[in-house]
């Protein structure tokens, strides 16, 4: 999933850049004051939780490789903004402290795994909650991962200095994260359905799917 340098053209990376920058932004204005005690510490925990999960990685064809990405599960737990400068901290201390993507195609892996995989996966479980949260769960991470491969395979598409065309990454990227999406998707059902028995106040992406009648009506 991390694209390292060299792989796209200087006008996507400065697209993307700007997108990612615009993202993280607005994320930092919609929490301005909006943090309490309880969330700071579990904003670090489930920032180092991802980090040592990112660190499992399976080769893609094409140069890159795909792991378990936790931004659906990121935004699930923290909500998609605080989500979001969750994988922002970790994708910015992959690049520049473990190279593990380009320092000059941050702002593609940041609006890969910072910015789409954590809105996806936060839009899904919001849409299907209400329907079953287990469901939720697992489409989120499926989704979230596939939509954020897809937009790794069109970044490298379109770009000239990639070997392959962009049929080609779209393909491979999308349909190998598709299938590999099925762990990631796995992964999130466990982990936020744990959460949920024993510390449902902690999933802010429950909101007002478990609120009471009178919670509704406030």
């Amino acid at each position: 999933m991390h694209i390292p340098d060299g792989f796209l053209d200087p006008w996507v990376l400065a697209g993307c850049f700007l997108l990612a920058a615009a993202a993280v932004g607005v994320s930092s204005w919609k929490l301005r004051g909006g943090l309490d005690g309880a969330r700071v510490p579990l904003l670090g925990v489930v920032a180092a939780g991802i980090f040592a999960a990112q660190m499992l990685n399976w080769p893609i064809p094409g140069g890159t490789s795909a792991h378990f990405v936790g931004g659906a599960f990121a935004a699930i737990l923290l909500g998609p903004y605080l989500g979001c400068l969750a994988m922002a901290s970790v994708v910015v201390v992959q690049a520049f402290v473990f190279g593990d993507g380009g320092v000059l195609a941050l702002g593609a892996n940041l609006l890969n795994m910072a910015v789409i995989d954590v809105f996806v996966g936060y839009v899904l479980f919001r849409a299907l909650v209400g329907v079953d949260e287990t469901l939720a769960a697992f489409v989120a991470g499926w989704g979230a991962i596939t939509v954020s491969a897809a937009a790794v395979g069109l970044q490298a598409g379109l770009s000239s200095t990639f070997a392959y065309d962009l049929g080609t990454t779209l393909t491979v990227m999308t349909a190998g994260h598709a299938v590999l999406g099925l762990v990631e998707g796995a992964i999130t059902v466990l982990v936020v359905r744990y959460l949920v028995q024993v510390r449902p106040d902690l999933v802010l992406g429950l909101g007002r799917a478990r609120a009471t009648p009178e919670e509704v009506a406030a």
